[in-house]
């Protein structure tokens, strides 16, 4: 299973920790003290380092636990090209999205294509592969896997949400993680503050991903969970050709609050009704095309 947009973000700010500690390669990280200093849980720590051990970052240690495998100077250069990934990457999600590229592919054929350098593609590839749309091949070459491509199947996803992401709340084994909602909160509050104006659309997606499939983890009800990772890998390639319009987009960042208020609060009924107004406010306006153009 690809890891979650949440288990990438923390990845990705316990690199930037490790980088601004300039931590040498050795350094213990405690995962206890890692979930203090990012305000989250251990549980999504645990999974990011998982993560960073597979892009060999960190390695497990024999008495359990991780130590710093790349020194943080060693992480800081490849990370400074990271602008210079998001032209290319969109072009291909594009292309795909259009049925230009194969659904098998080699990075020869890929760095010829785009014009990218190795390293570059292969920068491009782990966060495609992250993402769950490529798998690798044994022993050569790439798959694009199965994403939506229709109308038809937009507006099915839309309307599955809208049975499962309003019963997760109702569900009785549903109980807060705190510390994940605050998280993915405070993301939705930095946008409705004006982020939402610089955030490009690829971001924007992980972050309002992250928000539905916390809020969704907490039901306990482990179909539900894996049954709305699944929509969102098939549905991300869409969702870039359907970004609502900044304003309307500050609109959804303010009700993801809000609902996230609800849900600390442990209004449970009050926030199942809410999502429901919000998915089918915001799944109007997608598929009737007036909002052309934050996802979700």
């Amino acid at each position: 299973m690809p890891p979650t947009p949440l288990t990438r973000q923390i990845a990705a700010r316990i690199v930037d920790h490790i980088r601004e500690e300039r931590a040498p390669e050795g350094t213990r990280l405690v995962e206890r003290a890692l979930a203090e200093h990012l305000r989250v849980s251990r549980s999504p720590v645990r999974r990011a380092l998982r993560l960073l051990e597979d892009d060999g970052v960190v390695a497990p240690t024999e008495r359990g636990g991780y130590t710093v495998l790349r020194a943080g100077d060693q992480l800081a250069a490849p990370d400074g090209d990271g602008d210079t990934d998001t032209e290319p990457y969109l072009r291909i999600a594009a292309d795909r999205l259009d049925g230009v590229l194969p659904d098998r592919v080699t990075e020869n054929a890929l760095g010829r294509r785009y014009g990218l350098a190795p390293a570059q593609l292969a920068r491009i590839l782990r966060r495609v592969h992250a993402e769950g749309w490529i798998e690798r091949l044994p022993g050569y070459g790439w798959e694009f896997q199965p994403v939506l491509t229709s109308q038809r199947a937009y507006e099915d996803q839309y309307r599955f949400r809208l049975t499962i992401e309003p019963a997760a709340l109702l569900e009785p084994t549903f109980v807060v993680d705190r510390r994940a909602v605050e998280e993915v909160r405070a993301q939705q509050q930095e946008l409705a503050d004006g982020r939402i104006r610089s955030v490009d659309d690829a971001e924007l997606f992980d972050l309002n991903r992250a928000f539905h499939e916390t809020i969704m983890s907490c039901s306990g009800n482990a179909f539900f969970a894996d049954a709305l990772r699944r929509v969102d890998t098939l549905r991300r390639l869409m969702e870039y050709r359907r970004t609502l319009p900044r304003d309307r987009a500050l609109v959804r960042a303010r009700e993801h609050v809000a609902l996230a208020d609800l849900v600390l609060a442990e209004r449970l009924p009050e926030a199942s009704a809410a999502m429901r107004r919000h998915l089918e406010t915001v799944g109007e306006e997608k598929i009737s095309g007036q909002a052309p153009g934050v996802t979700r």
